[in-house]
């Protein structure tokens, strides 16, 4: 079996094997444009062992990634929901911050990558999730020790997921790292950057806070790497760890990037052209001598 013709590259592979779709696809060596010319993205993810066609992956590792996807939508649901109780809205605004942000992240994600509708908007149990989790923001407490335990944990782990899920659907879409890399970061954090702009915060990633899209940089990177060789399904288990673990260690150690250094620009005093300066006293009544031309007026009698 071959590559239907629409999809036929204008090189030869140099080996093929059956894919997990069923047919016959590219895998272990490049895909050449006309003349010989290389595409180093599709070379990329040919030798990542991903499938040319757009089923990508296994069912299995489809519903792994699934999972992967699911769990970053309900965890940044939560954390939309816990903004709206700040700011104490209502119902509604439980639900669109919640939507905002469990599903931000990947909506701006699939309209860039621009690979078919987002997902968000075919499969209902995204949506559902998001809802689930605005419900349970709006109906649980979130005060006191345990949660203040608990909210980093689903804050770092939904990072975590949302890296993974961005970074491994840029590289089935047959982009390469360095668009993986910016995917999955913009997938983590785009969902929180919304819902801090609709409710008229500064976004927390563009600073004063402690590491979080360097984090998802990380996570993405690491998701990458064990994609280049063939070891997606642990890749994303680990790679989400160490998205989170990351993230926790930036909050209980305080990590921050470094502020701008603070340039501060003097006059420089040269002994022959000394700067004027005016002293001024009070009188014995507490009222302030007038100035002339810089010089002291003697008060009138």
């Amino acid at each position: 079996m071959v590559l239907p013709d629409q999809r036929q590259p204008a090189g030869v592979g140099r080996v093929r094997a059956v894919c997990w779709c069923g047919r016959s696809c590219l895998r272990g060596g490049f895909l050449a444009l006309g003349g010989g010319r290389r595409n180093p993205a599709i070379d990329f993810t040919i030798r990542a062992g991903l499938c040319w066609e757009p089923c990508v992956v296994s069912p299995t590792l489809g519903e792994v990634f699934q999972v992967v996807d699911l769990t970053g939508v309900f965890g940044n649901a939560v954390l939309g929901g816990i903004v709206a109780t700040e700011e104490r809205l209502d119902p509604v605004g439980f639900a669109a911050l919640a939507m905002l942000s469990g599903l931000g992240g990947g909506l701006i994600r699939d309209a860039l990558l621009q690979h078919g509708p987002p997902v968000a908007l075919t499969d209902y149990v995204y949506l559902i999730v998001a809802i689930a989790g605005a419900i349970i923001a709006f109906l649980v407490p979130v005060y006191g020790r345990a949660w203040n335990l608990a909210f980093p944990v689903i804050d770092a782990i939904a990072l975590g997921t949302w890296a993974v899920a961005g970074a491994q659907k840029t590289l089935a879409t047959g982009l390469g790292w360095e668009a993986a890399l910016l995917m999955g970061t913009i997938t983590a954090v785009g969902g929180g950057t919304l819902r801090d702009i609709a409710v008229r915060r500064t976004p927390q990633i563009f600073g004063g806070n402690t590491l979080y899209a360097t984090c998802a940089v990380i996570a993405s990177g690491v998701m990458v790497l064990f994609a280049y060789y063939g070891r997606a399904t642990m890749g994303a288990v680990i790679a989400t760890a160490v998205g989170a673990t990351l993230c926790l260690l930036a909050r209980w150690r305080g990590w921050q990037l470094t502020e701008r250094p603070a340039w501060h620009y003097a006059l420089r005093r040269q002994p022959s052209k000394r700067l004027p300066r005016i002293t001024l006293r009070v009188n014995s009544d507490d009222s302030p001598l007038p100035l002339v031309s810089g010089k002291r007026k003697p008060p009138s009698r």
